[in-house]
């Protein structure tokens, strides 16, 4: 199995304010890991680590991303309203994912342009290529976003509450598509969330973050753990 990240003792936090310690785990290749717990644990704290934005104030992070085309990480960040409404074409979200590629060419060229429609197309937007990002609805623009994240990879996709504000059916949709990536195609998944019931019904392994009782591993060790008891009351055994 390859490893694609782990964690050794790791501290996190920001500006010297710890936030999460001691915690070890290992993400191999293929794994769809849940991060959940409550607010202010270090769950966006752990993302921003991974993608290497800031370091573990103590601790070691090992990293290998790299794909078979040589690409990194996809990511998808949690959208602000200035971004939802941001006035470009869909082909243009979803061709500047490219440029997290080690991009060096100022201009897209073929090759560039074949990846963002290949992953459109993967993801049934196609269609919506000469529309106006802004004027979709929510479930239309985190495809888009996802297409574009995938344009960045094929082997990792970091997912920051991939599904807030989206209404049950495109939530379900969603899920569907991040499955059918992480079954079919071997991509790495990794999301944070608060939907601990789909969680556990798409995830194969669950990383809790708490203050002082952390849990890593699969999710049917966390079904039975005191974790689990603690945080959900029963809603992992319904």
């Amino acid at each position: 199995m390859i490893m694609i990240f782990e964690c050794k003792d790791v501290t996190l936090g920001y500006e010297n304010k710890v936030v999460a310690k001691n915690l070890n785990f290992k993400i191999d290749q293929g794994d769809y890991l849940c991060v959940v717990g409550e607010n202010g644990t270090g769950k966006s704290t752990l993302i921003k680590t991974l993608l290497g934005l800031i370091k573990p104030l103590n601790g070691e992070v090992i990293a290998n991303v790299q794909g078979k085309n040589h690409k990194g990480v996809g990511y998808l960040p949690q959208q602000t309203q200035a971004q939802k409404d941001f006035p470009a074409s869909v082909w243009e979200v979803v061709l500047s994912g490219v440029l997290n590629n080690d991009h060096r060419c100022p201009f897209y060229n073929k090759k560039d342009k074949a990846e963002a429609e290949k992953n459109m197309e993967k993801l049934n937007i196609l269609d919506l290529k000469k529309r106006c990002y802004r004027e979709l609805s929510g479930g239309q623009q985190q495809r888009v976003l996802l297409a574009r994240a995938l344009c960045a990879t094929d082997s990792v996709l970091i997912l920051d509450e991939p599904v807030t504000g989206l209404d049950p059916a495109a939530s379900m949709e969603f899920y569907e598509t991040i499955k059918d990536l992480n079954k079919k195609e071997n991509v790495t998944i990794i999301m944070v969330s608060h939907d601990i019931k789909n969680a556990l019904n798409y995830a194969t392994h669950i990383l809790h973050l708490e203050q002082e009782n952390d849990f890593f591993g699969t999710v049917e060790e966390y079904k039975k753990s005191n974790v689990s008891n603690m945080f959900l009351g029963g809603v992992a055994n319904d």
